[in-house]
């Protein structure tokens, strides 16, 4: 039995690895699959790809490649979601501010340096016009972290995925101000290096599994009532999310990373542009696969 470690965040996109979990499908090909919740998202994911506490990460697309450019010795082994995710742009329900521009001084509630409510703060500054040099961040962690910060007008903005959020601007804590997408797949399948040369074949296992679950979700009978009950959202915004989501099993693209790399050039997030060959292994497939 090969064990792998593996996280992400505790959200709908990633009820499928549960799925197969609770199914034995990874327990059959002799693969032990430790699941891990990390509500801190992408940032703290990084982490601890970095310090081996993790062998795999299903993280945000965008916080992976800024920190493998930062010496994450971490590679992507596939694209997991296609479509963009889209980040809802949050200030506090009592605000008076009706627009984003209007709060071109406050200051940015974020899960973690590095994660993706960090990095799109820089994307939404530059869609406003605002001055990246004056951008100012309150540390939250999560989610919960970020309902404090913004009801006690420690931080009035806030960004976090749109659908996640939606109960908590229903009970009208947040206010959605305006929405905003990625330029590029919203989640990738990441292993560090070290587990790639150690596991390569159960890893190669792992993806044909996943693949082949997330193939097959949207399909399920009721999955909209599924999810709505699993992670306490309304079904009609879950049906919504379904339609706008693709689950993918590529490799990430050139023009993806050249995507990434002329937005965060451009706002100074990093310092140098990375080729694709840089980010990326490509396990082999099995026969059945190909």
């Amino acid at each position: 039995m090969t064990t792998i470690k593996i996280g992400g965040v505790p959200e709908h996109f990633n009820l499928p690895w549960h799925f197969a979990i609770e199914d034995g499908a990874f327990e059959k090909e002799g693969i032990d699959l430790q699941w891990q919740d990390v509500p801190e998202g992408t940032g703290r994911m990084s982490k601890l790809l970095r310090t081996q506490e993790l062998d795999v990460a299903c993280i945000l697309t965008d916080g992976i490649v800024k920190d493998i450019i930062a010496g994450n010795p971490t590679r992507i082994l596939q694209v997991y979601v296609a479509s963009p995710l889209l980040w809802g742009v949050h200030a506090p329900g009592t605000i008076e501010a009706e627009k984003t521009q209007q709060l071109e001084d406050g200051k940015f509630a974020i899960s973690r340096y590095g994660s993706g409510s960090h990095l799109m703060s820089y994307l939404l500054a530059k869609r406003h016009g605002w001055d990246i040099e004056d951008l100012s961040f309150e540390l939250v962690n999560t989610l919960d972290g970020a309902v404090e910060a913004l009801s006690q007008n420690k931080a009035q903005l806030f960004l976090w995925e749109r659908y996640m959020t939606q109960p908590i601007v229903d009970q009208g804590i947040f206010k959605r101000l305006e929405t905003i997408a990625t330029p590029w797949p919203s989640f990738v399948i990441a292993a560090t290096q070290d587990c790639i040369s150690e596991k390569e074949e159960a890893l190669g296992k792992m993806l044909e599994i996943i693949n082949r679950y997330t193939a097959d979700f949207k399909q399920i009978p009721s999955i909209d009532r599924t999810i709505a009950s699993h992670y306490d959202l309304q079904v009609g915004d879950v049906q919504q999310w379904l339609l706008r989501t693709e689950f993918s099993d590529d490799q990430l693209w050139n023009s993806t990373v050249d995507k990434i790399n002329e937005e965060f050039s451009a706002v100074g997030i990093i310092d140098r542009k990375v080729a694709l060959d840089e980010l990326i292994y490509d396990i082999p497939k099995t026969d059945e696969e190909e």
